[in-house]
């Protein structure tokens, strides 16, 4: 086992040391897009080193084609593990924080087995359960990042299915980015359901 894997477990291994054992990690994916839904997960690893998944990091750093890998070690081997989205709509009404902390407060209550403490990147809320929240939590934590993972290999596919219903928009590249191509696009064909009224003010007119 690599030592970037051990490396990373600083924060569970001091939560085991006051006592927790079902320890989760949780994190957002989509807060910056100008569409789609913000994506959270949560997940309960395995902590015994022999079940360590190698390669785990904030997904960012991890290729696509080894967060797909990845993100179905993790689905096998997690103890539990839930992934939730909140709707441009609810977005638009409530402000994406507000929609990020709802996104996350429904992955505690759906995930299948309750953990007794969570670590989260960097939000901080009441999600019913002892937490500690980790300012750019995943890339310091194996839990957290693995979270990540699940968040955005689920956030990708469902801009890529997005992709194939409003294919001008090139959401299969830029998963609903505000890049230039992006907003180049929204200019000339106009908003589509799925894209966040309060984030595409400065593009198109009401």
């Amino acid at each position: 086992m690599s030592g970037n894997v051990t490396d990373k477990l600083t924060y569970e291994r001091q939560l085991q040391s006051e006592g927790y054992k079902l320890i989760a990690g949780m994190d957002e994916v989509g807060r910056g897009p100008l569409c789609g839904p913000v994506v959270c997960a949560a997940v309960i690893m395995p902590l015994d080193e022999s079940l360590l998944i190698d390669g785990i990091d904030d997904s960012k750093k991890v290729s696509e084609k080894k967060r797909l890998i990845l993100s179905e070690k993790i689905k096998e081997r997690a103890i539990a593990y839930s992934i939730c989205e909140v709707s441009p709509e609810i977005i638009d009404e409530i402000n994406i924080l507000e929609a990020t902390k709802l996104c996350m407060q429904n992955c505690i209550k759906n995930i299948s087995v309750r953990p007794d403490a969570l670590l989260v990147d960097a939000v901080k809320a009441d999600f019913g359960v002892y937490t500690r929240s980790l300012i750019k939590g995943d890339a310091l934590s194996y839990s957290i990042g693995a979270a990540s993972i699940l968040a955005k290999v689920y956030r990708d596919k469902l801009m890529e299915d997005y992709a194939l219903v409003y294919p001008q928009y090139g959401f299969e590249k830029h998963k609903g980015y505000g890049t230039k191509a992006h907003i180049e696009a929204l200019k000339a064909y106009g908003p589509t359901p799925i894209h966040r009224k309060t984030f595409i003010k400065n593009f198109v007119k009401d």
